[in-house]
C-alpha cells in the first residue's frame, strides 16, 4: 500500500489518488494510536489530521515513509526534526486557507468594532466603522495579502509588521501594506490582526512593552499561536479597558482556567481554530496535498521489501533476479 489517508477527505481526491497508487482510506485510525502505527509499516505516504501524532516512535514504525500530508497549514503533533532526519517530507497547503482566514479576520474585527461600544464625545456608547479605522497586520503570512485587500475595500488604512521582513522589502508595496515598527503599530491602530507564524523565539512577543502602548479602545484578533502573548500583560491591558476586546481563534488549553490571569476577563473570545476551515479551503488543501504526494511517489520508486526467512528458504531467494 502506498498511501494511508487518516484525515477525512473529499471523495474525488481519494478516488484520484486511488487511481494512481494503492490507497487505504481509514479515518478511524485517528482514534487508535496503536493501530495507526501498525498500519504505517509499508506505507510510503500518509495524510493525517492535527489530532494524530507523527513523532520519532511513529517514524520508526514506518521505514518506507517518504511524505506526510496535513490539510491545515500548522504542524501540530508532527516532529519536524525527526521527519528531516528520516528523510520524510512534510507537505502543508500554505496558501489554501489564506482567503478563509482573511475573511474570518475581517468578520471578527467588524463584530468587535460594533458589538463592543465605546464612549463618543457626547458621552454616548457607540460602535465604530471599519472604513475609518487603521488596521495593523502582524505577520506577513499568505493570509495577509487577501486580508489587506479586503480591508482596503472597506476604506481602512492598512499597516503591518513582521520581524522577518525588512521595511525596505518590496513585499510591502506589492501587498499594499505600510510597514511600521511594532510599537508604532500598536500605538496607531484601532484594530490589530495577528497572523505571525510561531517560533519559540517569538514567545511572549506581545508583552507589557507593546501591549501597554496600544491605542485606547483597540481591538485585537489573533489567528496565531497564543504563546505569542504574555498572559499577565494581556489580562492587564484588557481589564483596564485600554484594549476593548480580543478574539483568539486558537488558545492553548488551560489559559482561561481559574488561577490564570485571563480567567475573569470577560472581553476575551475564543473560537476552536475555525478561521481557515471552510468547504472551499478544505478542497483546495486536499488537492494541493494529493498532487504533491503523487509527485513524490512517482519520482521515488518503492524500495524492495525483505521478508523474514529461515535457513531452508535461501535456495528460493537465489532464484530472485539480481539488483540492477
Amino acid at each position: 500500500m502506498d498511501v494511508l489517508i487518516v484525515e477525512p477527505l473529499e471523495p474525488e481526491v481519494v478516488q484520484w489518488l486511488g487511481a494512481r497508487h494503492g490507497t487505504r482510506h481509514a479515518p478511524q485510525l485517528a482514534r487508535d494510536p496503536r493501530d495507526f502505527r501498525e498500519a504505517l509499516f509499508q506505507v510510503r505516504a500518509v495524510i493525517i489530521p492535527p489530532s494524530v501524532a507523527l513523532d520519532a516512535a511513529a517514524l520508526q514504525a514506518a521505514p518506507m515513509l517518504r511524505i506526510v500530508g496535513r490539510l491545515s497549514a500548522g504542524a501540530e503533533n508532527i516532529d519536524l526534526d525527526a521527519c528531516t532526519r528520516a528523510g520524510v517530507e512534510v507537505v502543508r497547503p500554505a496558501t489554501a486557507s489564506a482567503q478563509a482566514e482573511a475573511e474570518f479576520a475581517v468578520g471578527a474585527v467588524l463584530q468587535m468594532l460594533r458589538r463592543v461600544p465605546v464612549l463618543n464625545a457626547e458621552g454616548l456608547l457607540v460602535g465604530r466603522e471599519l472604513g475609518s479605522a487603521t488596521v495593523g497586520l502582524v505577520g506577513m503570512t499568505p493570509a495577509a495579502r487577501p486580508l489587506a485587500q479586503l480591508l482596503a475595500a472597506f476604506g481602512a488604512r492598512v499597516v503591518g509588521y513582521d520581524p522577518a521582513v525588512h521595511a525596505s522589502d518590496s513585499l510591502w508595496t506589492r501587498w499594499g501594506i505600510e510597514p511600521l515598527a511594532m510599537r508604532e503599530l500598536m500605538e496607531r491602530c484601532d484594530a490589530v490582526c495577528v497572523l505571525l507564524t510561531y517560533f519559540t523565539r517569538y514567545q511572549g512577543l506581545f508583552g507589557e512593552r507593546f501591549l501597554s502602548a496600544c491605542k485606547p479602545n483597540q481591538v485585537l484578533v489573533s489567528l496565531a499561536h497564543s504563546n505569542l502573548f504574555d498572559e499577565a500583560a494581556l489580562a492587564e491591558v484588557l481589564a483596564s479597558g485600554r484594549m476593548t476586546a480580543a478574539w483568539f481563534d486558537s488558545m492553548e488549553p488551560g489559559m482561561l482556567d481559574p488561577g490564570r490571569p485571563l480567567h475573569d476577563v470577560d472581553t476575551v473570545q475564543v473560537t476552536p481554530r475555525v478561521a481557515g476551515t471552510t468547504r472551499e479551503s478544505r478542497v483546495r488543501g486536499a488537492w494541493a496535498v494529493a498532487r504533491r504526494i503523487d509527485e513524490v511517489l512517482q519520482s521515488t520508486p518503492a524500495r524492495r521489501q525483505f521478508k523474514a526467512t529461515s535457513p531452508g528458504d535461501f535456495a528460493d531467494l537465489a532464484d530472485d533476479p539480481a539488483p540492477g
